[in-house]
């Protein structure tokens, strides 16, 4: 499902990402905070543990991912924290679902990283597209489809535009979600 059904505020959200031929990548968990005209909003405090095969780490700051409601991407705030100055950084991907923990007591979104991301300092250099190379090599050795090839890089050229220019939600929204989360 595109939309979680019956998800509540505090809850465990995890992501979890792969790779186009279903090499495990990054799992990131989180705590659901709420939802807006843009997505949901997933909370992850300093401190938390986010992982993929063979590498491992605790968070050094803060930080928000935006699951939207539609778009082949997810965002991931960060406060001024962070160690490499990084303020948003947007990966875009394909295949996008929720699903309900077999627990019952919160969510998986899983996702399909398509390599090409969108990535914004506080201070400089800027805005810029990362990963290229890995997804030029990608189109080869994991046999992109031309269509999904299109798609992704349409949605990265979209998606580097409106955070370059600061377009909602890539304005400050995530200034109230930050708050929200620290209360």
């Amino acid at each position: 499902m595109r939309e979680p059904d019956g998800i509540d505020p505090g809850q465990l959200v995890v992501l979890r990402n792969r790779k186009w031929d279903g090499t495990p990548h990054w799992v990131v968990p989180g705590e659901y905070l709420g939802k807006d005209q843009f997505g949901y909003w997933i909370w992850q405090p300093e401190g938390s543990f986010v992982s993929k095969p063979g590498y491992g780490f605790y968070a050094a700051s803060d930080a928000l991912v935006l699951v939207p409601h539609r778009g082949s991407h997810v965002v991931t705030f960060f406060d001024e924290l962070h160690p490499k100055d990084v303020e948003i950084y947007v990966d875009i991907a394909t295949g996008i679902s929720w699903s309900e923990l077999h627990s019952g007591r919160g969510f998986e979104v899983t996702l399909v990283d398509m390599d090409l991301d969108v990535i914004r300092t506080f201070n400089g250099p800027g805005t810029w597209i990362d990963d290229e190379d890995e997804f030029a090599a990608h189109q080869i050795s994991m046999a992109y489809p031309p269509a999904i090839i299109e798609a992704m890089r349409a949605e990265c050229d979209l998606l580097y535009a409106a955070v370059r220019d600061r377009t909602a939600p890539f304005d400050g929204t995530a200034a109230h979600w930050f708050g929200k989360a620290r209360a």
